[in-house]
């Protein structure tokens, strides 16, 4: 009995249990201790820029890159994917909110809020019932398109920051950037100089010294340089100014009912568009770290971000495609360093927020547009338009609408997506279709005008059909196969080679059967060579084996030339 005793287990010690962990795990939290304040030290000024971006106060930018940042490494799939503000979830807020409320109000800042809110549960929402798949209607050229009008209208939208010229509202984007022009004269040129000084610092930077946190040095220099100097003390000078320490309130976001109708349609594009960018992240680093992740799943823990953004008065956030490739330059292994990150950001909120009070705005504004300027990618277009001038046409048409609806960009993107669907549709309703084919020596039927070949016999039609058939394209193809009646006066078979034929509807048979009908008047018969398994299943329960005859069904080309052909012979 003693020995038995002596061998029960000892109580659990929680403390020994965390020593064991961290001894076993040193290596990989090193390396996430490490990644954590490198990154820290690009999202602390990129978050009072992108602030500044959405229109709202410098400091929610800190706000957004404390809790949001934690709640997103928590729940989400992908262990590297640095949540927080991010260029375009920030513009996509500023044009949502800028027409209903003044910029930076207190009306301002609660719709902010709500709107974080709103696309939250849109984003949780897509994600608990595993329909993150819709993302999947925003096609790539559509997406390009908008991200490269989106980075231009960044980059514009801080030139009067950079010049130091009072910015015009006016309904449309673009006449904004015109007067801006137009008022060139009113420039301030210290302002001048520290955004020209930023974006140099910032660029030579990233080329001879990436690994060097570039931006803060660029940040913590010209700070100190404007305090010297004593920037912000005359008009057309901006700083930062006051930020309050200490931690973000947290209590739940007003809700309006009116506000709430107003805001549903752009929270909807933002939880669309922002997931685009997180998954297009997460996809890198799955492949790069060959880990799986969970696009549902991302969905929750992006949108349960959104959500804390919401009740701790920040703005909406986003996985970060710059911040996420530091992690990984770095050598993150787990969200373990996206928590670093947000306890940095933590201390600059208890510890450091007097040090910003002369952080020049144009410095910030310089921020933005070397940021966005990595967006800028035109190459993307032209080459969908290559491929498939379709999709050239789709993306070509997102970028002008995009750039014609600023400040209203979500209106481009609903834009691309519309026609990118009617594209689709279009497409579905005229697939291909081989009118005049021949047998080649390999036994597979092909275009005859790519090929110097007799073609087969004048009694007998051969074509093929490149898609399913559905409601919206079974006259188009019902046409084609009466057009190959009348390219051949004498014809008493037509074959379809039906290995593009994926599936049929109740329309696609009820056509056939009058087809079968109206050419059996004419004393011709329809038959078919290598179709799917799915169409044949299709064709055997609806009747139509029958009704076209088992023995005109072949198992491939070959066989049903050699053997149609011999029948013809014998007419």
């Amino acid at each position: 009995m003693e020995s038995i005793l002596g061998n029960r287990p000892s109580k659990f010690n929680l403390w020994e249990w965390f020593l064991r962990r961290v001894q076993t795990h040193k290596t990989t939290i090193k390396d996430d201790i490490v990644a954590g304040i490198t990154v820290s030290l690009v999202a602390i000024p990129q978050s009072l820029a992108y602030a500044q971006l959405a229109g709202m106060p410098a400091y929610y930018g800190l706000y957004a890159g404390f809790i949001p940042t934690i709640v997103g490494a928590l729940f989400g799939s992908s262990a590297q994917l640095s949540t927080g503000p991010v260029a375009m979830t920030s513009l996509l807020t500023a044009a949502s909110v800028a027409p209903l409320a003044n910029l930076g109000s207190d009306q301002y800042v609660s719709l902010v809020i709500l709107l974080a809110l709103l696309s939250g549960i849109f984003q949780v929402g897509l994600g608990f019932f595993r329909i993150g798949v819709l993302v999947n209607f925003l096609s790539h050229p559509v997406l390009m398109g908008f991200i490269n009008a989106a980075a231009l209208i960044i980059g514009l939208a801080q030139l009067p920051t950079l010049l130091g010229i009072p910015r015009h509202h006016a309904e449309s984007f673009l006449a904004e950037i015109v007067q801006t022009l137009i008022d060139i004269n009113q420039l301030n040129v210290a302002s001048l100089e520290f955004g020209v000084a930023a974006i140099i610092m910032l660029v030579l930077f990233k080329r001879l010294a990436p690994r060097w946190p570039g931006v803060l040095i660029t940040v913590a220099f010209l700070t100190w340089i404007g305090q010297i100097t004593d920037y912000g003390s005359k008009p057309g000078e901006g700083v930062v100014g006051s930020i309050p320490s200490g931690l973000p309130g947290f209590s739940m976001p007003v809700l309006d009912f009116d506000q709430i109708v107003s805001l549903s349609v752009p929270a909807l594009v933002i939880a669309l568009i922002s997931f685009m960018e997180a998954m297009s992240s997460s996809r890198i680093i799955a492949i790069k770290t060959r880990t799986p992740w969970n696009e549902n799943r991302e969905l929750i823990g992006q949108g349960l971000a959104k959500i804390a953004a919401a009740f701790c008065h920040a703005m909406p956030v986003s996985g970060s495609f710059s911040r996420s490739a530091l992690n990984l330059a770095t050598h993150a292994r787990t969200s373990l360093s996206s928590v670093i990150a947000a306890l940095a950001v933590l201390l600059t909120l208890l510890f450091f927020t007097s040090a910003l009070y002369h952080l020049p705005k144009p410095v910030l504004a310089a921020i933005i547009m070397v940021a966005v300027a990595g967006l800028l990618n035109f190459n993307n277009i032209r080459r969908a338009w290559i491929i498939n001038p379709d999709d050239g046409f789709a993306g070509g048409v997102t970028f002008v609408a995009t750039m014609i609806f600023a400040p209203n960009i979500q209106n481009g993107i609903v834009t691309g997506i519309v026609l990118s669907l009617i594209l689709l549709q279009y497409r579905m309703m005229r697939p291909r279709v081989v009118k005049d084919m021949v047998l080649l020596d390999d036994g597979t039927l092909r275009d005859s005008s790519n090929y110097n070949l007799p073609g087969l016999h004048p009694r007998l039609g051969a074509m093929r059909f490149d898609g399913a058939l559905r409601f919206m394209n079974v006259s188009y193809f019902e046409n084609a196969v009466l057009e190959v009646e009348r390219l051949h006066p004498d014809i008493r078979y037509i074959l379809v080679q039906g290995s593009g034929i994926n599936a049929l509807d109740a329309s696609g048979v009820e056509m056939l059967m009058s087809l079968v009908n109206r050419l059996g008047g004419n004393n011709i018969k329809l038959a078919f060579s290598s179709l799917k398994q799915q169409a044949q299943e299709v064709f055997a329960s609806s009747g139509l084996t029958k009704i076209i005859g088992e023995d005109n069904f072949f198992c491939n080309d070959k066989e049903a030339i050699n053997t149609l052909e011999a029948r013809v012979q014998s007419l």
